[in-house]
This record gives C-alpha cells, structure tokens and sequence, in this order.
C-alpha cells in the first residue's frame, strides 16, 4: 500500500510565481515548521517541483522564549544572538529521525512541540535558557542546511520568507552555514515575505475556482495531478 504525506501546498505556487528559467532556486518558508520548495530551471509550468519540510522553524524557539521572557517570539533573534550554542545539545537534537527520513516527507507541531523540548533538555540541565534559544535558532539552521545539501545540489540562491525571515540571528546563522548559496528574502523576488503564505492560498483557491488540476506527486507522494479544494455553495 503506498503511503500519502501530508506535506507543504505552497511549493506549487512558488513554482508558478518564483520560478525562473535558466535558472534553480529554493524558497524557504520559516513559520512554525520550515518548509523548502527546490524550483529546478526546467521545471517552470511542467516539470514536478520538489518540496518537503526540513523541520522546526521558529515553533521550539517560540515557546522557549514564552516560557522564559513571556513574550510570543523572540523579536530580531535578539535574545538567541546574545547566547552561546550547546553543540553537545544540538547534535543530540539532530539525532532525531525525522532529519534522516527521505523525502517526501512533511512533519508539524505533533513532533516538534514543548514536550518534546522538555524531552530533549532531560540531561541537558547545565545548559542556561539563553544559551538554549541559541541552540534552537542553530538547529532550525542546521537542518535547513542539511536538506539543501541532500537535494539542493546545482543551487545558487534561497530566499527566505515567513516570520523567519525578520529574525536577523536566524539571517545570520544561514548565511554562515551556507555560504555557498546566496541567502535572500522573498521581498527581491517582489513578494513581501509576510504576504507569501496568503498570497499562496489566495492562488490555490484561484486554481479550485478554475478547476486546474496541480502536480503534487514529488511533494505529498499522490499517484497524479489533483484538483485541490472543494467549493461548497451557501
């Protein structure tokens, strides 16, 4: 029985927005979860776009920072800037399965979670909660640079939108870790990176409307192109 992944929609509509012939770029949405869509030069209205979630994006950091300072998001990466990354507690945070799986593949916040944070801190004790933060901020980094070195091979760019792209320490530390690849915003590619998400499914409503069949076979492992949504007259 072939298994079906829930997976990120989005990748569809960047290829269909972003996509640019004659050349490969990655979008890379940092909400809760990151999500990376790979758009090949070839792939621009044919070809099958390649997506899948790398791992936490800012959900571990968010509700560290609510547990220790109170406040929804750590505004900048301003408090994980001023910490030091465990790299005892990172490795071990890397360990997880989920980083090693192949793709298709698509996680959420019933894997990565506060609990699931708590888990990981078990023996880990010694570590102070800034230093904590600074640790999060490296492993959605860490995982992110990770996927893009499995199956972003040939890439030059990746731009970066959702709140994630406002974190100037998250900015930093990817630029760091891929130095190869150029790190952006989606604001260069004329979309503001906080009107992405909604603009995409503004989109995707467009194709249901339309009825326009999308090929999500890379992305959520379906046997073909679909027609996603349902319009229910009132």
């Amino acid at each position: 029985r072939r298994v079906l992944f829930r997976s990120p929609l989005v990748p569809v509509f960047h290829q269909a927005v972003f996509g640019q012939a004659g050349h490969n770029i990655a979008v890379l949405n940092i909400g809760g979860i990151a999500n990376v869509s790979l758009l090949h030069a070839d792939d621009r209205g044919a070809g099958a776009v390649v997506g899948f979630d790398t791992g936490p994006g800012n959900v571990l950091m968010d509700a560290w920072v609510m547990q220790h300072k109170g406040m929804p998001y750590d505004a900048r990466g301003a408090w994980a800037a001023g910490g030091k990354v465990s790299q005892p507690l990172l490795e071990e945070a890397l360990r997880g399965g989920y980083f090693s799986k192949p793709i298709p593949k698509s996680t959420g916040r019933d894997l990565f979670h506060a609990q699931w944070l708590q888990q990981l801190l078990a023996h880990f004790s010694d570590v102070s909660a800034q230093d904590v933060q600074a640790t999060l901020s490296e492993l959605t980094t860490q995982s992110v640079a990770l996927a893009l070195d499995q199956y972003g091979q040939g890439f030059a760019s990746v731009y970066v939108c959702g709140g994630g792209a406002l974190n100037d320490d998250l900015m930093r530390r990817l630029r760091l870790a891929i130095p190869a690849l150029h790190v952006g915003t989606s604001d260069e590619l004329g979309v503001p990176v906080m009107q992405v998400e909604a603009a995409a499914f503004a989109w995707l409503a467009q194709q249901c409307v339309l009825r326009q069949s999308l090929n999500l076979e890379t992305i959520t492992g379906a046997r073909g192109s679909r027609v996603l949504g349902a319009i229910y007259p009132a």
